[in-house]
Protein backbone atom coordinates (compact mmCIF):
# COMPACT_ATOMS: atom_id res chain seq x y z
CA UNK A 1 0.00 0.00 0.00
CA UNK A 2 1.37 3.45 -0.86
CA UNK A 3 1.60 6.70 2.13
CA UNK A 4 3.01 9.64 2.25
CA UNK A 5 6.36 9.82 2.84
CA UNK A 6 5.42 11.77 6.22
CA UNK A 7 3.47 8.83 7.25
CA UNK A 8 6.53 6.35 6.41
CA UNK A 9 8.55 8.51 8.59
CA UNK A 10 6.13 8.55 11.64
CA UNK A 11 6.37 4.80 11.23
CA UNK A 12 9.25 4.72 11.33
CA UNK A 13 10.06 6.36 14.72
CA UNK A 14 7.68 4.05 16.09
CA UNK A 15 9.95 1.21 14.67
CA UNK A 16 12.39 2.65 16.73
CA UNK A 17 10.96 2.67 19.65
CA UNK A 18 10.23 6.36 19.88
CA UNK A 19 7.26 7.66 22.03
CA UNK A 20 8.12 11.14 22.15
CA UNK A 21 9.46 13.68 20.49
CA UNK A 22 10.88 17.37 20.91
CA UNK A 23 10.50 20.20 18.52
CA UNK A 24 9.36 23.03 17.22
CA UNK A 25 7.01 23.48 13.88
CA UNK A 26 7.69 25.45 10.73
CA UNK A 27 6.08 25.31 7.45
CA UNK A 28 8.64 23.30 5.66
CA UNK A 29 7.95 20.21 8.35
CA UNK A 30 4.23 20.52 8.95
CA UNK A 31 3.27 17.54 6.75
CA UNK A 32 5.01 15.24 9.40
CA UNK A 33 3.51 17.69 11.96
CA UNK A 34 0.14 16.60 10.58
CA UNK A 35 0.48 12.74 10.54
CA UNK A 36 2.36 13.01 14.32
CA UNK A 37 -0.99 14.32 14.97
CA UNK A 38 -2.95 10.72 14.85
CA UNK A 39 0.37 9.19 16.02
CA UNK A 40 1.56 7.22 19.30
CA UNK A 41 4.55 9.06 19.47
CA UNK A 42 3.65 12.76 22.07
CA UNK A 43 4.80 15.59 20.48
CA UNK A 44 6.39 17.69 23.02
CA UNK A 45 6.85 21.81 21.91
CA UNK A 46 9.59 23.71 23.12
CA UNK A 47 10.48 27.18 23.62
CA UNK A 48 13.37 27.16 21.46
CA UNK A 49 15.01 24.39 19.27
CA UNK A 50 18.38 23.82 20.97
CA UNK A 51 16.17 22.93 24.42
CA UNK A 52 14.42 20.31 22.09
CA UNK A 53 17.78 18.71 21.45
CA UNK A 54 19.05 18.62 25.02
CA UNK A 55 15.63 17.49 25.72
CA UNK A 56 16.12 14.16 23.18
CA UNK A 57 19.82 13.82 24.45
CA UNK A 58 18.28 13.90 28.17
CA UNK A 59 16.18 11.38 27.12
CA UNK A 60 18.54 9.08 25.42
CA UNK A 61 20.74 9.48 28.67
CA UNK A 62 18.13 8.36 31.16
CA UNK A 63 16.77 5.27 28.40
CA UNK A 64 19.85 4.25 26.94
CA UNK A 65 17.59 3.97 23.32
CA UNK A 66 16.99 6.13 20.29
CA UNK A 67 15.46 9.55 20.84
CA UNK A 68 13.86 12.22 18.18
CA UNK A 69 13.72 15.76 17.66
CA UNK A 70 11.90 18.03 14.69
CA UNK A 71 12.00 21.37 13.36
CA UNK A 72 11.65 23.29 10.58
CA UNK A 73 14.85 24.23 7.99
CA UNK A 74 16.86 27.31 8.10
CA UNK A 75 17.29 28.67 11.83
CA UNK A 76 15.14 26.06 13.15
CA UNK A 77 17.76 23.58 12.12
CA UNK A 78 20.60 25.63 12.94
CA UNK A 79 19.72 26.38 16.68
CA UNK A 80 19.66 22.49 17.69
CA UNK A 81 23.65 22.67 17.02
CA UNK A 82 24.88 22.98 20.21
CA UNK A 83 22.48 20.16 21.42
CA UNK A 84 23.56 17.62 18.57
CA UNK A 85 27.07 18.47 18.85
CA UNK A 86 26.40 17.76 22.51
CA UNK A 87 24.72 14.17 21.92
CA UNK A 88 27.63 13.54 19.49
CA UNK A 89 30.09 14.00 22.13
CA UNK A 90 27.95 11.88 24.16
CA UNK A 91 27.68 9.49 21.88
CA UNK A 92 23.52 9.40 22.12
CA UNK A 93 21.54 8.40 19.71
CA UNK A 94 19.71 11.12 18.71
CA UNK A 95 17.58 11.54 15.36
CA UNK A 96 17.39 15.13 14.04
CA UNK A 97 14.50 15.24 11.68
CA UNK A 98 14.20 19.01 9.34
CA UNK A 99 12.28 20.38 6.91
CA UNK A 100 13.42 22.04 3.76
CA UNK A 101 12.40 23.94 0.77
CA UNK A 102 10.83 22.39 -1.98
CA UNK A 103 13.45 20.16 -4.43
CA UNK A 104 11.94 22.18 -7.51
CA UNK A 105 12.91 25.75 -5.59
CA UNK A 106 16.17 24.74 -4.62
CA UNK A 107 18.50 27.48 -5.49
CA UNK A 108 16.10 30.20 -6.29
CA UNK A 109 16.49 31.58 -2.80
CA UNK A 110 13.56 29.98 -1.37
CA UNK A 111 13.09 30.63 2.57
CA UNK A 112 14.46 29.31 4.60
CA UNK A 113 16.43 27.07 2.27
CA UNK A 114 19.32 25.25 3.63
CA UNK A 115 20.87 22.98 0.71
CA UNK A 116 23.35 24.73 -0.06
CA UNK A 117 22.40 25.60 -3.33
CA UNK A 118 22.83 29.14 -5.01
CA UNK A 119 24.15 30.83 -1.66
CA UNK A 120 22.30 28.97 0.63
CA UNK A 121 23.42 28.14 3.89
CA UNK A 122 24.29 24.31 3.05
CA UNK A 123 23.04 22.19 6.44
CA UNK A 124 24.54 19.50 5.40
CA UNK A 125 27.95 21.03 6.36
CA UNK A 126 27.10 22.46 9.47
CA UNK A 127 25.98 18.81 10.90
CA UNK A 128 28.75 16.93 9.13
CA UNK A 129 31.29 16.80 12.25
CA UNK A 130 28.55 16.24 14.77
CA UNK A 131 26.68 13.75 13.29
CA UNK A 132 27.40 9.99 12.60
CA UNK A 133 24.75 10.14 9.52
CA UNK A 134 23.56 13.20 7.81
CA UNK A 135 21.66 13.42 4.26
CA UNK A 136 19.31 15.51 2.75
CA UNK A 137 16.54 13.63 1.15
CA UNK A 138 15.99 14.53 -2.40
CA UNK A 139 14.50 11.74 -3.63
CA UNK A 140 12.07 8.65 -2.67
CA UNK A 141 14.06 6.17 -4.78
CA UNK A 142 16.62 5.60 -2.14
CA UNK A 143 14.28 6.36 1.20
CA UNK A 144 14.58 2.41 2.31
CA UNK A 145 18.56 2.94 1.87
CA UNK A 146 18.73 6.19 3.85
CA UNK A 147 16.50 4.75 6.76
CA UNK A 148 18.92 1.96 7.11
CA UNK A 149 21.96 4.10 7.10
CA UNK A 150 20.36 5.86 10.14
CA UNK A 151 19.05 2.93 11.70
CA UNK A 152 22.68 1.67 11.68
CA UNK A 153 24.22 4.75 12.86
CA UNK A 154 21.41 5.34 15.87
CA UNK A 155 21.86 1.08 17.18
CA UNK A 156 25.24 0.53 16.01
CA UNK A 157 27.93 -0.01 18.30
CA UNK A 158 29.20 3.45 18.32
CA UNK A 159 25.91 5.53 18.09
CA UNK A 160 25.59 8.69 17.92
CA UNK A 161 23.22 11.68 16.73
CA UNK A 162 21.59 11.26 12.69
CA UNK A 163 19.71 14.07 10.87
CA UNK A 164 16.87 13.55 7.99
CA UNK A 165 16.55 16.49 5.87
CA UNK A 166 13.61 16.90 4.20
CA UNK A 167 12.03 18.64 1.38
CA UNK A 168 8.63 19.53 1.69
CA UNK A 169 7.35 18.12 -1.53
CA UNK A 170 8.96 15.02 -0.71
CA UNK A 171 7.25 15.17 2.55
CA UNK A 172 3.76 14.77 0.55
CA UNK A 173 5.01 12.11 -2.20
CA UNK A 174 3.39 8.68 -2.02
CA UNK A 175 5.68 5.55 -1.95
CA UNK A 176 4.85 1.81 -0.78
CA UNK A 177 5.11 0.89 2.55
CA UNK A 178 7.03 -1.62 2.47
CA UNK A 179 10.02 0.30 2.58
CA UNK A 180 10.52 -0.07 5.62
CA UNK A 181 10.81 -3.75 5.19
CA UNK A 182 14.61 -2.89 4.13
CA UNK A 183 15.45 -1.27 7.37
CA UNK A 184 17.60 -3.64 9.37
CA UNK A 185 17.64 -3.32 13.13
CA UNK A 186 21.21 -4.25 13.88
CA UNK A 187 21.34 -7.17 17.29
CA UNK A 188 22.95 -6.25 20.48
CA UNK A 189 25.17 -9.02 20.26
CA UNK A 190 28.47 -9.06 22.76
CA UNK A 191 31.80 -8.31 21.53
CA UNK A 192 34.33 -10.71 20.95
CA UNK A 193 37.59 -9.46 22.74
CA UNK A 194 40.59 -10.79 23.41
CA UNK A 195 41.60 -13.45 26.28
CA UNK A 196 41.17 -11.88 29.77
CA UNK A 197 43.91 -14.45 30.77
CA UNK A 198 46.32 -11.84 31.78
CA UNK A 199 43.80 -9.45 33.11
CA UNK A 200 43.33 -12.29 35.67
CA UNK A 201 46.91 -12.70 36.42
CA UNK A 202 47.29 -9.06 36.99
CA UNK A 203 44.71 -9.09 39.45
CA UNK A 204 45.99 -12.31 41.12
CA UNK A 205 49.68 -10.87 41.26
CA UNK A 206 48.67 -7.50 42.96
CA UNK A 207 48.39 -6.46 46.83
CA UNK A 208 46.41 -3.46 46.19
CA UNK A 209 44.70 -2.90 43.15
CA UNK A 210 41.73 -0.54 42.06
CA UNK A 211 39.23 -0.64 39.57
CA UNK A 212 38.36 2.91 37.78
CA UNK A 213 34.82 2.45 36.93
CA UNK A 214 33.64 5.07 33.91
CA UNK A 215 30.60 5.57 31.95
CA UNK A 216 31.16 2.51 29.82
CA UNK A 217 30.38 0.29 32.94
CA UNK A 218 26.35 1.89 32.73
CA UNK A 219 26.47 1.10 29.03
CA UNK A 220 27.08 -1.97 28.99
CA UNK A 221 24.62 -2.66 32.01
CA UNK A 222 27.34 -3.88 34.23
CA UNK A 223 26.98 -1.88 36.84
CA UNK A 224 25.90 -4.29 39.96
CA UNK A 225 28.31 -6.79 38.19
CA UNK A 226 31.33 -4.64 39.03
CA UNK A 227 30.18 -3.91 42.66
CA UNK A 228 29.82 -7.64 43.01
CA UNK A 229 33.35 -8.08 41.78
CA UNK A 230 34.71 -5.47 43.91
CA UNK A 231 33.29 -6.59 46.82
CA UNK A 232 33.93 -10.33 46.80
CA UNK A 233 37.75 -9.55 46.43
CA UNK A 234 38.20 -6.29 48.43
CA UNK A 235 38.98 -3.63 45.28
CA UNK A 236 38.25 -0.08 46.28
CA UNK A 237 36.68 1.72 43.45
CA UNK A 238 36.99 5.14 42.36
CA UNK A 239 34.70 6.48 39.22
CA UNK A 240 34.89 9.20 36.70
CA UNK A 241 32.30 11.80 36.77
CA UNK A 242 29.82 10.08 34.79
CA UNK A 243 29.93 7.01 36.37
CA UNK A 244 29.28 8.00 39.85
CA UNK A 245 27.38 5.41 41.43
CA UNK A 246 28.86 2.36 40.14
CA UNK A 247 29.28 1.51 43.05
CA UNK A 248 27.27 2.94 46.21
CA UNK A 249 29.31 5.83 47.11
CA UNK A 250 29.62 6.20 50.97
CA UNK A 251 30.28 2.57 51.24
CA UNK A 252 33.12 1.14 52.31
CA UNK A 253 34.83 -0.03 48.74
CA UNK A 254 34.15 3.36 47.44
CA UNK A 255 36.63 5.89 47.01
CA UNK A 256 34.63 8.40 45.46
CA UNK A 257 34.79 10.21 42.22
CA UNK A 258 38.28 11.03 40.85
CA UNK A 259 38.80 13.90 39.20
CA UNK A 260 40.70 17.61 39.62
CA UNK A 261 37.33 19.17 41.30
CA UNK A 262 36.77 16.53 43.87
CA UNK A 263 37.90 16.22 47.35
CA UNK A 264 41.20 14.48 46.48
CA UNK A 265 40.33 11.41 48.27
CA UNK A 266 40.52 8.89 45.51
CA UNK A 267 43.71 11.06 44.23
CA UNK A 268 45.91 10.17 47.61
CA UNK A 269 45.06 6.79 47.26
CA UNK A 270 46.12 5.81 43.41
CA UNK A 271 48.96 8.09 43.90
CA UNK A 272 50.32 6.02 47.07
CA UNK A 273 48.91 3.03 47.96
CA UNK A 274 47.71 1.34 44.21
CA UNK A 275 50.20 -1.35 42.51
CA UNK A 276 47.51 -2.25 39.96
CA UNK A 277 45.03 0.21 37.61
CA UNK A 278 41.66 -1.49 36.38
CA UNK A 279 40.00 1.34 33.34
CA UNK A 280 36.83 -0.54 32.77
CA UNK A 281 35.30 1.85 30.34
CA UNK A 282 36.70 4.88 31.71
CA UNK A 283 38.69 7.39 29.90
CA UNK A 284 41.47 9.00 31.02
CA UNK A 285 40.52 12.73 30.38
CA UNK A 286 41.84 16.28 31.80
CA UNK A 287 39.07 16.08 34.86
CA UNK A 288 39.87 12.20 35.45
CA UNK A 289 43.73 12.62 35.27
CA UNK A 290 43.91 16.09 37.14
CA UNK A 291 45.72 17.21 34.14
CA UNK A 292 48.00 14.29 33.18
CA UNK A 293 49.17 13.83 36.58
CA UNK A 294 52.03 11.47 36.31
CA UNK A 295 51.90 10.46 39.58
CA UNK A 296 48.46 8.50 39.13
CA UNK A 297 50.20 6.21 36.69
CA UNK A 298 53.99 5.78 37.81
CA UNK A 299 55.19 2.21 38.94
CA UNK A 300 52.12 0.55 38.81
CA UNK A 301 50.90 -1.90 36.27
CA UNK A 302 48.07 -0.48 34.15
CA UNK A 303 45.30 -2.54 32.69
CA UNK A 304 42.15 -1.21 30.08
CA UNK A 305 39.21 -2.62 28.78
CA UNK A 306 36.49 -0.53 26.70
CA UNK A 307 34.69 -1.56 23.75
CA UNK A 308 35.87 1.01 22.01
CA UNK A 309 39.52 0.14 20.09
CA UNK A 310 40.01 3.85 19.98
CA UNK A 311 40.18 4.43 23.42
CA UNK A 312 43.05 1.60 23.96
CA UNK A 313 46.63 3.29 24.80
CA UNK A 314 45.15 7.07 23.35
CA UNK A 315 46.35 8.65 26.39
CA UNK A 316 48.26 6.20 28.64
CA UNK A 317 50.35 2.72 27.83
CA UNK A 318 48.46 0.20 29.23
CA UNK A 319 50.11 -2.99 30.39
CA UNK A 320 47.09 -5.51 29.40
CA UNK A 321 44.80 -4.23 26.59
CA UNK A 322 41.18 -5.72 26.09
CA UNK A 323 38.84 -4.41 23.50
CA UNK A 324 35.14 -5.89 24.40
CA UNK A 325 32.05 -5.74 26.32
CA UNK A 326 33.07 -4.59 29.91
CA UNK A 327 30.17 -6.83 31.17
CA UNK A 328 31.29 -10.27 29.18
CA UNK A 329 35.35 -9.33 30.42
CA UNK A 330 34.30 -8.78 33.93
CA UNK A 331 32.27 -12.27 34.08
CA UNK A 332 34.82 -14.18 32.49
CA UNK A 333 37.60 -12.65 34.44
CA UNK A 334 35.20 -13.09 37.83
CA UNK A 335 34.86 -17.28 36.80
CA UNK A 336 38.88 -17.43 36.40
CA UNK A 337 39.31 -15.70 40.10
CA UNK A 338 36.54 -17.78 41.10
CA UNK A 339 37.45 -20.77 40.22
CA UNK A 340 40.96 -20.48 41.67
CA UNK A 341 39.31 -19.29 45.05
CA UNK A 342 41.25 -16.49 44.86
CA UNK A 343 40.96 -14.93 48.02
CA UNK A 344 39.72 -11.13 48.68
CA UNK A 345 42.70 -8.73 48.64
CA UNK A 346 43.81 -7.48 52.27
CA UNK A 347 41.98 -3.83 52.94
CA UNK A 348 45.28 -2.57 55.26
CA UNK A 349 46.46 0.15 52.69
CA UNK A 350 42.66 0.79 52.54
CA UNK A 351 42.23 0.92 55.85
CA UNK A 352 45.62 2.93 56.92
CA UNK A 353 44.37 5.92 53.99
CA UNK A 354 41.20 6.25 55.97
CA UNK A 355 42.60 6.48 59.14
CA UNK A 356 45.48 8.91 58.02
CA UNK A 357 45.31 12.37 58.90
CA UNK A 358 43.80 14.44 55.78
CA UNK A 359 46.09 17.40 54.53
CA UNK A 360 45.63 20.19 56.90
CA UNK A 361 43.76 22.99 55.62
CA UNK A 362 44.13 26.55 54.51
CA UNK A 363 42.37 29.29 56.31
CA UNK A 364 41.12 29.72 52.45
CA UNK A 365 39.99 26.12 52.41
CA UNK A 366 38.27 26.40 55.37
CA UNK A 367 36.58 29.82 54.50
CA UNK A 368 35.39 28.36 51.06
CA UNK A 369 33.81 25.26 53.08
CA UNK A 370 31.91 27.63 55.14
CA UNK A 371 30.72 28.99 52.38
CA UNK A 372 29.62 26.38 50.76
CA UNK A 373 28.43 24.57 54.09
CA UNK A 374 24.49 25.19 52.37
CA UNK A 375 25.04 23.80 48.98
CA UNK A 376 26.98 20.71 50.69
CA UNK A 377 24.03 20.31 52.67
CA UNK A 378 21.59 20.12 49.92
CA UNK A 379 23.77 17.58 48.27
CA UNK A 380 23.95 15.55 51.99
CA UNK A 381 19.82 16.33 52.37
CA UNK A 382 19.58 14.86 48.87
CA UNK A 383 20.99 11.47 48.95
CA UNK A 384 19.33 10.88 52.06
CA UNK A 385 16.25 11.64 51.21
CA UNK A 386 16.08 10.67 47.75
CA UNK A 387 17.95 7.34 47.93
CA UNK A 388 16.67 5.74 44.64
CA UNK A 389 15.25 5.91 41.42
CA UNK A 390 16.06 9.93 41.32
CA UNK A 391 17.61 11.67 37.85
CA UNK A 392 19.81 14.08 38.77
CA UNK A 393 21.56 16.49 35.75
CA UNK A 394 23.78 18.84 37.21
CA UNK A 395 25.55 22.08 34.79
CA UNK A 396 27.46 22.66 38.06
CA UNK A 397 28.90 19.66 38.44
CA UNK A 398 32.00 21.07 40.77
CA UNK A 399 29.78 21.16 43.86
CA UNK A 400 28.38 17.61 43.12
CA UNK A 401 31.46 16.27 42.49
CA UNK A 402 32.79 16.02 46.13
CA UNK A 403 29.28 16.75 47.66
CA UNK A 404 26.94 14.26 46.14
CA UNK A 405 27.40 10.64 47.20
CA UNK A 406 25.17 9.08 44.46
CA UNK A 407 23.76 5.49 45.48
CA UNK A 408 24.49 2.81 43.19
CA UNK A 409 20.07 2.99 42.21
CA UNK A 410 20.20 6.74 41.72
CA UNK A 411 21.02 8.09 38.31
CA UNK A 412 23.87 10.99 38.14
CA UNK A 413 23.95 12.80 34.82
CA UNK A 414 26.96 15.55 34.13
CA UNK A 415 27.05 17.93 32.04
CA UNK A 416 30.32 16.75 30.22
CA UNK A 417 29.94 16.34 26.68
CA UNK A 418 31.00 19.91 25.03
CA UNK A 419 29.91 21.11 28.50
CA UNK A 420 27.35 23.97 27.09
CA UNK A 421 25.24 25.98 29.67
CA UNK A 422 21.79 25.30 29.87
CA UNK A 423 22.10 22.07 29.58
CA UNK A 424 20.53 20.68 32.65
CA UNK A 425 17.19 21.80 32.48
CA UNK A 426 15.63 20.29 28.91
CA UNK A 427 17.33 17.96 28.95
CA UNK A 428 15.81 16.73 33.03
CA UNK A 429 12.58 17.27 31.07
CA UNK A 430 13.87 14.90 28.20
CA UNK A 431 14.74 12.50 30.44
CA UNK A 432 11.34 12.50 33.24
CA UNK A 433 9.40 11.90 29.94
CA UNK A 434 11.01 8.59 29.80
CA UNK A 435 10.68 7.94 33.26
CA UNK A 436 7.45 9.74 34.25
CA UNK A 437 7.97 8.65 38.23
CA UNK A 438 11.04 9.77 39.09
CA UNK A 439 12.05 12.58 41.01
CA UNK A 440 13.96 14.76 38.63
CA UNK A 441 16.87 17.41 39.51
CA UNK A 442 17.93 20.07 37.32
CA UNK A 443 20.78 21.59 38.96
CA UNK A 444 22.32 25.13 37.00
CA UNK A 445 24.23 28.10 37.92
CA UNK A 446 22.19 31.73 37.24
CA UNK A 447 24.03 32.20 34.51
CA UNK A 448 22.96 29.43 32.64
CA UNK A 449 19.97 28.97 34.07
CA UNK A 450 18.88 32.73 32.18
CA UNK A 451 20.18 30.63 28.61
CA UNK A 452 17.29 27.93 29.37
CA UNK A 453 14.30 29.45 31.98
CA UNK A 454 11.72 29.55 29.12
CA UNK A 455 11.88 25.66 28.91
CA UNK A 456 10.20 25.38 32.60
CA UNK A 457 7.22 26.50 30.57
CA UNK A 458 7.39 23.86 28.40
CA UNK A 459 7.23 21.71 31.66
CA UNK A 460 4.18 23.73 32.66
CA UNK A 461 2.21 23.40 29.61
CA UNK A 462 3.02 19.46 29.81
CA UNK A 463 2.28 18.99 33.45
CA UNK A 464 5.88 17.40 33.81
CA UNK A 465 7.38 17.01 37.58
CA UNK A 466 10.60 19.16 38.05
CA UNK A 467 12.68 20.39 40.39
CA UNK A 468 15.16 23.72 39.04
CA UNK A 469 17.81 24.27 41.53
CA UNK A 470 19.81 27.57 40.90
CA UNK A 471 22.84 28.49 42.61
CA UNK A 472 22.15 32.51 43.19
CA UNK A 473 25.51 34.08 43.12
CA UNK A 474 25.15 36.97 40.28
CA UNK A 475 28.16 35.69 38.44
CA UNK A 476 29.45 32.99 35.92
CA UNK A 477 31.67 31.09 38.69
CA UNK A 478 34.26 29.46 36.21
CA UNK A 479 35.32 32.71 34.79
CA UNK A 480 35.26 34.49 37.68
CA UNK A 481 37.45 31.90 39.38
CA UNK A 482 39.92 32.22 36.62
CA UNK A 483 40.18 36.13 36.71
CA UNK A 484 40.89 35.62 40.18
CA UNK A 485 42.97 33.09 39.94
CA UNK A 486 45.29 33.53 36.34
CA UNK A 487 44.36 37.36 35.29
CA UNK A 488 45.03 39.45 38.52
CA UNK A 489 41.25 40.07 39.74
CA UNK A 490 40.90 41.98 36.83
CA UNK A 491 37.26 41.09 36.24
CA UNK A 492 35.36 41.60 33.48
CA UNK A 493 31.79 39.94 32.00
CA UNK A 494 31.42 37.69 34.80
CA UNK A 495 29.45 39.94 37.01
CA UNK A 496 25.29 40.27 36.62
CA UNK A 497 22.25 41.50 37.70
CA UNK A 498 19.35 38.65 38.30
CA UNK A 499 15.90 38.76 37.93
CA UNK A 500 13.44 38.60 40.85
CA UNK A 501 13.15 34.44 40.48
CA UNK A 502 10.23 34.37 43.04
CA UNK A 503 8.72 36.68 40.58
CA UNK A 504 10.00 35.06 37.67
CA UNK A 505 8.21 31.38 38.98
CA UNK A 506 5.15 33.31 39.75
CA UNK A 507 4.34 34.27 36.49
CA UNK A 508 5.49 30.39 35.70
CA UNK A 509 2.83 29.56 38.21
CA UNK A 510 5.53 27.04 39.71
CA UNK A 511 6.44 27.12 43.63
CA UNK A 512 9.41 29.13 44.72
CA UNK A 513 12.07 28.44 47.22
CA UNK A 514 14.63 30.80 48.43
CA UNK A 515 17.29 29.17 50.25
CA UNK A 516 19.31 31.18 52.69
CA UNK A 517 20.05 29.54 55.79
CA UNK A 518 20.32 25.60 57.17
CA UNK A 519 16.38 26.21 58.40
CA UNK A 520 15.25 26.93 55.06
CA UNK A 521 16.91 23.92 53.31
CA UNK A 522 15.37 21.49 56.53
CA UNK A 523 11.92 23.10 55.21
CA UNK A 524 12.03 22.29 51.63
CA UNK A 525 13.01 18.92 52.17
CA UNK A 526 10.52 18.11 54.75
CA UNK A 527 7.62 20.38 53.44
CA UNK A 528 7.80 20.58 49.60
CA UNK A 529 6.56 18.06 47.07
CA UNK A 530 10.07 17.70 45.68
CA UNK A 531 8.35 14.39 43.28
CA UNK A 532 5.10 15.62 41.73
CA UNK A 533 5.30 19.30 41.47
CA UNK A 534 7.42 21.91 39.43
CA UNK A 535 9.59 23.84 41.35
CA UNK A 536 12.43 27.04 41.36
CA UNK A 537 14.48 26.71 44.17
CA UNK A 538 17.62 29.21 44.81
CA UNK A 539 19.98 28.77 46.97
CA UNK A 540 22.33 31.75 47.74
CA UNK A 541 26.03 31.85 47.24
CA UNK A 542 28.77 34.50 47.92
CA UNK A 543 30.28 35.45 44.55
CA UNK A 544 33.44 35.70 45.70
CA UNK A 545 33.13 32.12 47.12
CA UNK A 546 34.52 29.39 44.52
CA UNK A 547 36.78 25.96 44.85
CA UNK A 548 40.38 26.89 44.26
CA UNK A 549 41.25 24.14 42.07
CA UNK A 550 43.44 25.99 39.29
CA UNK A 551 42.10 25.16 35.61
CA UNK A 552 43.99 24.46 32.92
CA UNK A 553 45.85 27.29 30.99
Amino acid sequence: MNISVSELIVRYLECLGIDHIFGMPGAHVLPIYDCLHDSSVKTILVKHEQGAAFMAGGYARAAHRPSACITTSGPGATNLITGIANAYAERLPVLSITGETSTYILGKGGLQESSGEGGAIDQGALFASITRYHKLIERTDYLGQVLNQATQALLGRNPGPVLLSIPYNVQKELVDEAVLEQIHFPRQTALRHTPTTELADLLRAARAPVIIAGHGCIQAGARDLVAAFAERFNIPVPTSLKAKGVVAEGTALSLGCLGVTSNGDAYRYLANQADLLVFLGAGFNERTSYLWDGKLLADKKIAQVDRDAAQLGRVFQPDVAICGDIRTVVEDVFAALEADDMPPKSLERLVGHRTATAPPASNDDTAQMESFHLIQRFFSKLARCFPHDALVFDDNIVFAQSYFDVSDRNHYFPNTGISSLGHALPAAIGARCFSPDSPTFAILGDGGFQMCCMEMMTAVNYGIPLNVVVINNGTLSLIRKNQFQLYGERYIDCDFTNPDFGLMAQSFGVNHYRIETEAELDALFHDADLTGDINLIEILLDKHAFPRYLSAR
